[in-house]
């Protein structure tokens, strides 16, 4: 009787990003790998296995659920909300006119008003943002990046306001203006002067705000506009080296600002390629930082990250399925041995979650925290050939494109010269195809479908929120010193025109209640506007 080989369901196994995928691994698969070199223990050179020694068996990451839409109100509200839901950190959106530095009464903002994110056009608004918000009890995540040096001087002044010395203030400003001009595009400046206000930044909170970090180096949205996995990695490093550098050509030392460096990643549906690009992450990131930019302080070895799952995946059809999506992502970001992390709300891709999908976000990591054992040991998929090569595989893609950025003559001239745009676009075309032709199967939208989806209720913001945002601005406007406005608006453009740090001239201004596009204007006319060419 013939013996019957067992086969395959399919001729080729590869991950999301189209690495190849054996049947089983085993030693031969980790030839030349050296545990001592390229593993280590936990909290040790290169912290492949982890940053911290005991990581959450000793403490639990941050959860940060993403909140903002309408005026500051409504997101103090859903702040507080999340936080009696047992939220251990918070994280603010902004809407699209203050993350391109206009006003409220702007016709630029017009329809957009507190649409994706609150509104912040003043010193008053941040007052009305964390209302009732201790800033010494509080850990601040607020993605932002062209006026981010704004944002994070009203939040220091409300810190002042409380009564809260700024070397208690904890949180985070995204601050990633590169990504920017690759993937969100919510940038204002070119991109050196852009570069020299996130130096500012460093200097200034390197010696007045040592417990914030003054970026968060985001894979994020370069993976949310289509890069894989590899491509993820590769440029959020390449953005990451490219602020050390910046940092040290304007004569900082790099151990006095690295410890305060940050990571945001994106947690995609490959399960094991998303926990093996954390691990890569955070060996390139030691090796890099003592071997290339000679950091001392093993602080600044360390890749401290924050993800957020995929929104990307999260789909409008059978839209309950997105809370198991999300369930196995964020499982992915706990077993990679994330920091902190954002789990998306099940109607995102609808519309702003309501406060039952985001309740349900939050219960899911509670339970992977509380529930699953996965935090009981650490780093518990450590050794695993297959993990241990997918790793490895990561970190030479990687590599690869350190090359070839260098060969371009760095992170912002492959940016220029439109690099980075075409990888990122051509392997969401790639994806997208593959989507269409059903070689990636998505549960729901191209495979599985139903008839009718059950409805499931929405978050509507109520366009007269748009109307009240620009009655109270107007009012500060009204009620303000409006010479000191003069006064504080012409210093900034005397310090922006020069050499000095940036960010006590833009202080002065928020305490003037200086508008955020006030002070934008004044850098615009100073630093000029970036206009991106069209990638094909």
């Amino acid at each position: 009787m013939a013996v019957t080989r067992p086969t395959d369901r399919d001729d080729a196994f590869v991950t999301l990003s189209g690495l190849p995928v054996k049947r089983v691994y085993g030693p031969e698969d980790l030839a030349g790998f050296d545990p001592e070199r390229d593993l280590g223990e936990p909290g040790q050179y290169p912290f492949t296995r982890g940053i911290h020694e005991t990581m959450y068996r000793g403490r639990l990451w941050t959860m940060r659920q993403f909140a903002g839409y309408g005026t500051a109100e409504e997101t103090n509200a859903r702040f507080k909300y999340l936080l009696e839901q047992g939220q251990t950190g918070l994280s603010c959106a902004f809407d699209f006119p203050t993350l391109l530095g206009w006003d409220s009464d702007s016709p630029r903002a017009e329809g957009e008003v507190g649409r994706l994110g609150v509104a912040v056009d003043t010193l008053a608004d941040m007052e009305r943002l964390f209302d009732g918000i201790p800033l010494d009890q509080v850990s601040t995540s607020f993605t932002i990046n062209s006026s981010a040096q704004i944002i994070l001087a009203m939040y220091l002044v409300v810190a002042e306001k409380q009564g809260v010395p700024w070397d208690k203030v904890r949180g985070t400003v995204q601050n990633d203006i590169l990504k920017e001009y690759t993937a969100q595009k919510t940038y204002i400046y070119p991109p050196k002067p852009s570069l020299r206000i996130i130096t500012d930044m460093f200097a200034f909170c390197s010696k007045h705000v040592p417990n914030f970090n003054t970026i968060s180096i985001s894979g994020y949205h370069i993976r949310e506009a289509g890069a894989t996995a590899t491509q993820e990695l590769a440029f959020t490093l390449a953005d990451g080296f490219t602020y050390v550098e910046e940092g040290i050509r304007a004569g900082l030392d790099v151990d006095a600002f690295a410890p305060r460096l940050s990571f945001f990643f994106d947690v995609h549906n490959d399960f094991f390629e998303e926990i093996a690009k954390f691990r890569a992450a955070r060996r390139i990131w030691a090796r890099e930082m003592r071997e290339r930019f000679g950091a001392k302080d093993p602080r600044s070895w360390k890749l401290r990250f924050h993800a957020q799952t995929a929104g990307v995946t999260l789909t409008a059809q059978q839209a309950e399925n997105n809370i198991v999506r999300v369930a196995l992502q964020a499982l992915a970001a706990v077993l990679g041995g994330a920091q902190s992390l954002h789990t998306n709300s099940m109607d995102e891709a609808l519309a702003l979650p309501t406060e039952k999908a985001v309740r349900i976000a939050l219960r899911t990591q509670q339970i992977i925290a509380h529930e699953t054992g996965v935090t009981n040991t650490v780093d518990p998929l450590g050794g695993s050939y297959f993990v241990e090569a997918l790793t490895n595989k990561l970190e030479e893609g990687a590599y690869e494109y350190f090359r070839r950025i260098d060969e371009l003559g760095g992170m912002v001239a492959a940016i220029e010269k439109g690099f980075i745009q075409r990888e990122i676009a051509d392997a969401s075309y790639r994806y997208q195809r593959a989507v269409a032709a059903g070689d990636v199967t998505i549960v729901g939208v191209n495979r599985f479908q139903i008839e009718e989806d059950t409805p499931i209720p929405l978050l509507r913001v109520d366009p007269e929120l748009e109307r009240k945002q620009i009655a109270r601005l107007k009012e500060v406007k009204r009620t303000r010193d409006n010479r000191r406005v003069a006064e504080t608006l012409r210093e900034l453009k005397r310090v922006a025109s020069s050499n000095e740090n940036i960010m006590p001239a833009i202080l002065e201004c928020v305490r003037a209640y200086c508008t955020l596009q006030e002070m934008d204007d004044v850098l615009r006319e100073v630093f000029g506007t970036y206009e991106e060419e069209a990638i094909i």
